[in-house]
């Protein structure tokens, strides 16, 4: 009589949580089942608009971020490199 009592009452109580969580998330039908507007509206002028500027333009001869380097560091880094060709990496 005990275990039935307890299976009872295990059944009713998690029926009640069951029932507080789902309450808890909106269902699909609360939904708003209104149509978006058939037509777009586009905006009547551009939001950025280019204006030239008085820079000459690119070098295909100009390097980009690269600066000349000290001749100590330019010596290391020969010595790494032929030890990476001799041993490799």
């Amino acid at each position: 009589m005990i275990i039935h009592s307890r299976a009872l009452a295990v059944s009713v109580l998690s029926s009640a949580f069951l029932l507080v969580v789902l309450s808890a998330i909106p269902s699909a039908h609360a939904q708003s089942n209104t149509t978006p507007p058939t037509t777009a509206t586009r905006p009547t002028t551009p939001d950025q608009t280019s204006i030239p500027n008085n820079n000459p333009p690119a070098s295909t001869t100009q390097t980009t971020g690269q600066a000349s380097q000290v001749p100590k560091i330019k010596e290391m880094n020969e010595k790494e490199k032929g030890k990476v060709e001799r041993q490799g990496k």
